[in-house]
């Protein structure tokens, strides 16, 4: 029995030894997929995914792409990333029904290797920027030669058809996988990963630095670039509509807190949230006449619960709010701006409960606060015996000597009219019923 678990071991052992070389050799390509919008949390994942690769020993990195474009900042960092990697980056649209839409096509064409899924598309990368209410005509202009001249400068480096992806930016031209194989746009087409590396070993590929490079792929071993969980909480926060909802709720706990002070939670609980609102929209690009639609909201909204305007006030305030709140991200692509419905729903309830709230603690602060005898005033009290103009009578389940305007039957409702020296002055609170008075 023994030989034999000997014999097993040392096979086992002998299979290990010469099974290792092999595993030592086999190529590694590492794998990051980018299924999101192109913002800064996109970016500081791509900049990790490169280091990664460079760091670890990669053949290349494989960039699976599925984006409808994004902010054009975070595109340029992006783009000068994957231009400047040591280890070669291949940028490919898959799966199927994938785009590399607006600024995913600057990623696609900046790749050392561009490839396509069947089913995919490409293009429409013309600059979207607003400056001011009014787009400035000069400005897009030169926007986007600017972008094209960004696009341009390493297409050309790569050999693609430049003037084909100058068309996807000034007329916002949009292809399919096979034509942009056909306009030499991108490499190569693939149904997936494994059919991509297999294409590639043994092709050889310029750098951006004019070095020529052989890829060596077939068998490779594919490792899954995985985000942090700080990556994808700051992915889930970058969501403009989540950072609205996130900035409201805050200011609402916040109200709770100022109107029950001491309660400690709500007002820990709104200023962290408000915090995690400012950062989330500090990513964002801002419109600077949105935040001055959304102090005059508040403005409004607070005249409203001071001086009462009808609804009149509350109204334009809610409305300044809804367009504020719409208008406030700048966002070159519908997936990154804030949903009408949010919006008018946020307004609509923030303003309703801001009126509210802010109404109540005003009426709280001008009503005097009484307290001791003088908090008698204006109680209900019950005659203890017949007054006539003085007598007993029972308040808040006290007993009073008090002063009766006019004589009063015993039981009779009263009502407390004033208090001096601590006698009080009552007067009926109920029409009087005829019956006998005094003893």
């Amino acid at each position: 029995m023994i030989r034999r678990i000997y014999w097993i071991a040392t096979v086992l052992a002998t299979i290990f030894v010469l099974s290792a070389p092999a595993r030592a050799q086999q190529p590694q390509v590492d794998k990051f997929v980018l299924a999101d919008t192109i913002q800064p949390v996109t970016q500081g994942e791509l900049d990790r995914a490169i280091q990664r690769a460079n760091a670890d020993g990669a053949r290349a990195l494989l960039i699976e792409l599925d984006t409808p474009g994004g902010l054009l900042d975070s595109t340029r960092t992006m783009a000068g990333a994957i231009l400047s990697s040591k280890v070669p980056v291949i940028v490919y649209v898959a799966p199927a029904g994938a785009r590399a839409g607006s600024a995913g096509f600057f990623l696609l064409e900046s790749a050392d290797i561009a490839a396509m899924a069947p089913g995919t598309n490409a293009g429409a990368a013309h600059p979207v920027i607003e400056i001011g209410p009014q787009p400035d005509t000069t400005m897009m202009q030169k926007i986007e030669n600017d972008a094209e001249a960004f696009l341009r400068s390493y297409v050309t480096k790569r050999n693609r058809n430049a003037e084909a992806a100058e068309a996807a930016v000034r007329s916002s031209h949009s292809y399919t996988a096979q034509e942009a194989l056909d306009l030499h746009l991108i490499d190569l087409t693939a149904a997936n990963d494994w059919e991509l590396l297999k294409a590639l070993d043994g092709r050889e590929i310029t750098r951006m630095d004019g070095t020529k490079l052989t890829l060596h792929l077939a068998g490779a071993r594919i490792e899954d670039f995985k985000p942090t969980l700080r990556e994808e909480l700051l992915g889930w926060l970058v969501n403009p509509n989540i950072a609205l909802l996130f900035g409201v709720c805050g200011a609402l706990l916040i109200y709770l807190e100022f109107n029950t002070p001491g309660t400690i939670v709500p007002g820990a609980l709104g200023t962290l949230m408000l915090l995690l609102a400012i950062f989330a929209l500090d990513l964002l690009p801002i419109r600077f006449t949105s935040v001055l639609l959304l102090i005059a909201a508040l403005v409004l909204l607070l005249l409203e619960a001071k001086f009462g305007g009808h609804g009149a006030l509350a109204i334009a305030g809610i409305v300044c709010l809804t367009f504020g709140l719409l208008t406030l991200v700048a966002a070159p692509i519908p997936e990154m701006a804030v949903s009408p419905w949010v919006a008018f729903a946020v307004s609509a309830t923030f303003g309703a409960i801001t009126v509210l709230l802010v109404g109540l603690a005003w009426r709280a602060r001008r009503t005097k606060s009484r307290l001791g005898p003088s908090a008698l005033v204006g109680r209900l009290a019950s005659a203890m015996e017949p007054i006539n103009p003085e007598g007993h009578v029972l308040v808040e389940g006290e007993i009073w000597r008090a002063v009766a305007s006019e004589p009063v039957a015993a039981g009779a409702a009263l009502r407390v009219v004033g208090l001096e020296n601590y006698l009080l002055h009552v007067e009926p609170a109920a029409p009087q019923i005829p019956g006998r008075i005094g003893s």
